[in-house]
């Protein structure tokens, strides 16, 4: 049940394919049930895994890399990367790319014993990675969701298992894993189990 570094590539590889899909739509929507809309929701993606990888490469154990956040807007993301709205969809993914090859690329260098500060918990390499995987798989449900082609949008089941043992020791076993995944994300309901309010998971090593 290892989460490895191909995880993050192999995950942020099916995301930009099926997001590929709708390069012609109207990025300006809401993303399924956030307040963001895609390209923002896209864009607080593409931070979330440069700032992994920023975070895990300074080893820092105490606080997050001292990045500048900032926000376009008001209810807009809060994020320290940003991409050229010129370049269109196709851009907005390469730069997804970008930095899930980041993330990638730090995680597999870094030696297990590295310890990196989260607010969820310091972790370690294989934390990040599937901190990562978590941001790839359920921010793209809420693009697909929100761009029309939610049914498109099933990742793997192994991968989102591995995933769910990582991050949600809480979460029984038994669904699943990609509906249990929406579920512990908030994103979704479970038979005879309400949806939840809030959420988190748990980064510390194992």
């Amino acid at each position: 049940m290892t989460v490895t570094p191909d995880d993050i590539r192999r995950s942020v590889g099916l995301a930009s394919a099926v997001l590929r899909q709708t390069a012609g739509n109207d990025w300006g929507v809401k993303a399924g049930g956030l307040d963001w809309d895609c390209w923002e929701t896209a864009e607080h993606l593409v931070d979330d895994l440069f700032s992994y990888a920023a975070q895990l490469a300074s080893g820092r154990t105490d606080a997050d890399v001292p990045l500048r956040y900032t926000q376009e807007a008001p209810g807009s993301p809060c994020n320290a990367v940003r991409v050229a709205r010129k370049a269109g969809v196709e851009g907005l993914l390469t730069v997804l790319e970008s930095a899930g090859g980041l993330l990638y690329a730090v995680a597999a260098a870094a030696p297990p014993r590295v310890r990196a500060h989260h607010v969820f918990g310091v972790s370690d390499p294989e934390g990040f990675v599937a901190m990562g995987v978590v941001e790839t798989l359920v921010h793209t449900h809420d693009l697909a969701t929100g761009l029309g082609i939610g049914e498109a949008w099933q990742p793997p089941a192994e991968l989102c298992a591995r995933a769910l043992a990582r991050l949600f020791p809480d979460v029984a076993a038994g669904p699943p894993p990609w509906p249990a995944l929406l579920w512990a994300t908030g994103r979704g309901e479970l038979s005879g189990v309400a949806r939840r309010d809030t959420w988190r998971w748990y980064g510390e090593p194992r």
